[in-house]
């Protein structure tokens, strides 16, 4: 795991010089502290932070082929390196390292763009190829890795954080649609971020740069189709395929020269993860949790549980308010967006304490949700299709009851609230964003808190309707369910649970999370599976629990999901958290530079205090509000990091140009 950077002269009129290198590297420092390398080959400079993890003393970059025609400055893990090394070695290339680095290089040799085909990992990386003046950026299937890009005065910039764009001089200034895809969709969806004329490149993408020609991005996987007939149903023949499909994705995931902890909050992707190293290695295992101080958050028994019944020598991060609201503009600048919900921050807290024990790596239970079916969000999907079709059902709440235990009773002012918010939509089946219509309308909602300027600068703007665009080939090809699951792969776990809730804190404290469940093979088998195989009835994860039942205790193994959540107001009503509150409304940070309401924001922190409970989109507003009022502060910061390591640029060491 590492932090890249780079930049093309398209235009040739002003090479990339080793400071402003310099300074795109010592922003992402965090996520290489282990050393870092420069090359400059005019029209071309790459940067690289490493972290090392495999091959610690051979695989430092950028690094080179043979005869120095192909450079690569890379990010990530390349799980089958070994198999590809063979295989590219059978064919008569000579390898100089043991590193999966050097496979890449080789590998674009033999296979061109076709290469990414043939990798099992997650990466992001920028490949220079001399001989014919091609620059080729690449992301892993499922946006693991993060990688943004922008033009600038006839060059190209690219870097696995946008700190380091803005380190080589992009001035940073809010893309009001980024925000308002923020507030509505809960995050950025790609290629749009929250910084003007900055892209993310989409997961599964790659970008081209030939002489003379504009960037081209190219999708070279998407998330398949689910069979419309022949998907795979037989159920005890699916447990098999599943148990060895996990097993080897997490023996691939072992793979390192450094010892390998694993993330064990007590549900079951994590503790399913965990159980399956066990049968792989007999080595110790180090396993990592939160613990919550309110005990409305805390899910420290049910980790016991699983440490005692696997074995490990478990460890756990205490989490309070105070701790949240201390550690939140820290979260915000690694995250490089706002969120509406305090979440990362106990995470980036988490990987703290991960590497406060020495360990860089850990294998980790996200994606199992999207790939099985774990969220509430498809079952809502279900019920809410199956009450399309019989509007006057009886059913109803006791169908919404069973799936919310603690909804309020059926009638009264709260119930009508409930119903009313899963009725949203409720009579367009068809229409593609039908699973998310009713969150997406009810974020829409916090546009009361913008200011009257970005509303109006927003009238024409539908960020659902953007998403869903870009998108509308896919979703044609689904069933209600299988638009619920494409969209939660390419909206909130490539833009959310995988950036700000993961890479962003991990990388944040130099730790490298694994994800055995987002193997490309898995997805992809996850999605040729029959529905009531992955949602049996209202029970979710169904093949998931069956494929480990001889592995987990029983009160695991059928726990119903608890979601993973966090104090969001609470931090911020006294101590700490309510001084940054005030601190950020006394100098007009809490209206971010004009795109708030600074009466509804008042109003809205007032409201906080009062002893009032914020409702569901109060909070989400709340906690957006505030991390957008602190990025700018960011924006300063990485400033004058980049200044500092341009006046230092001496001590990023450069790579010799090799000319074969």
């Amino acid at each position: 795991m590492c932090g890249i950077a780079g930049i093309l002269d398209r235009d040739q009129r002003r090479p990339p010089a080793r400071d402003e290198l310099a300074a795109m590297a010592a922003l992402v420092e965090h996520r290489g502290p282990d050393g870092f390398g420069l090359l400059v080959d005019p029209p071309v400079g790459l940067a690289h932070a490493r972290l090392a993890i495999i091959d610690l003393a051979g695989g430092d970059q950028p690094l080179a082929n043979e005869d120095g025609s192909v450079w690569v400055t890379y990010n990530g893990e390349i799980y089958n390196y070994l198999e590809l090394r063979e295989e590219l070695a059978a064919r008569g290339h000579a390898f100089r390292t043991r590193s999966d680095t050097e496979v890449l290089v080789h590998a674009y040799e033999e296979w061109g763009l076709d290469l990414f085909e043939r990798l099992n990992g997650n990466f992001a990386f920028g490949l220079w190829d001399r001989r014919t003046r091609r620059l080729v950026l690449g992301r892993d299937r499922l946006g693991i890795r993060p990688l943004f890009w922008t033009e600038q005065d006839g060059r190209l910039l690219f870097a696995s954080e946008m700190k380091s764009l803005v380190g080589a001089g992009v001035e940073p200034a809010w893309d009001p649609r980024g925000l308002d895809q923020v507030f509505t969709l809960w995050t950025t969806v790609a290629p749009r971020t929250v910084l003007a004329g900055v892209h993310e490149l989409p997961p599964g993408s790659m970008l081209v740069v030939e002489p003379g020609q504009a960037p081209r991005v190219r999708m070279y996987w998407d998330l398949p189709a689910p069979p419309r007939d022949g998907a795979i149903d037989d159920e005890q023949a699916a447990v098999d395929a599943l148990r060895e499909l996990l097993a080897d994705s997490i023996r691939l995931r072992l793979r390192a020269d450094v010892p390998v902890g694993a993330y064990l909050s007590g549900g079951l992707d994590s503790t399913a993860a965990t159980a399956l190293v066990r049968t792989l290695t007999d080595t110790p295992l180090e396993t990592y949790s939160i613990t919550f101080t309110d005990r409305d958050y805390d899910e420290s028994a049910e980790q016991r549980i699983a440490a005692e019944a696997l074995g490990t020598t478990h460890h756990a991060v205490p989490v309070d308010y105070e701790s949240i609201a201390g550690a939140l503009e820290q979260v915000v600048g690694f995250a490089e967006k706002p969120f509406l919900r305090t979440a990362p921050v106990p995470l980036f807290l988490l990987s703290g304490l991960v590497h406060d024990h020495g360990c860089k790596v850990v294998l980790t239970g996200e994606g199992a949700d999207e790939v099985f079916g774990g969220y509430d969000l498809f079952k809502e999907t279900k019920i809410r299709a199956w009450w399309a079709r019989r509007p006057d059902s009886r059913l109803r709440p006791a169908l919404l009851r069973r799936l919310y235990p603690f909804a309020p009773g059926a009638e009264g002012r709260a119930w009508a609230f409930f119903e009313a918010f899963y009725r949203e939509g409720i009579d367009e089946p068809d229409d593609p964003g039908f699973s998310h219509r009713p969150t997406w309308r009810n974020g829409r909602r916090n546009r009361v808190f913008f200011s009257r300027e970005l509303a109006g600068r927003l009238a024409e703007y539908d960020a659902p309707a953007d998403v869903l665009a870009a998108f509308r080939e896919p979703l044609a090809a689904r069933d209600p369910l299988g638009r619920a699951e494409y969209i939660e792969f390419k909206v909130f776990l490539a833009g959310h649970l995988l950036a700000s809730q993961g890479d962003r804190m991990s990388m944040g404290h130099s730790v490298e999370g694994r994800y055995p469940f987002l193997d490309h093979r898995i997805v992809e088998f996850g999605q040729a599976l029959d529905p009531r195989l992955k949602l049996f009835g209202l029970r979710e994860k169904w093949i998931l629990r069956r494929a480990v039942a001889d592995l987990l205790p029983e009160s695991i193994l059928w726990r119903h999901k608890r979601p993973y959540i966090a104090p969001n107001v609470r931090p911020f009503v006294d101590g700490a958290g309510a001084r940054l509150v005030d601190e950020l409304l006394a100098t007009g940070e809490l209206e971010a530079g004009g795109l708030f309401d600074p009466a509804r924001v008042r109003a809205l922190v007032a409201k906080s205090r009062s002893g009032r409970p914020l409702g569901e989109r109060e909070t989400m507003a709340f906690v957006g509000i505030v991390t957008a009022g602190l990025l700018p502060r960011c924006w300063r910061r990485w400033k004058s990091i980049a200044a500092q390591a341009r006046r230092d640029a001496g001590r990023f060491p450069l790579r010799p140009v090799l000319t074969g």
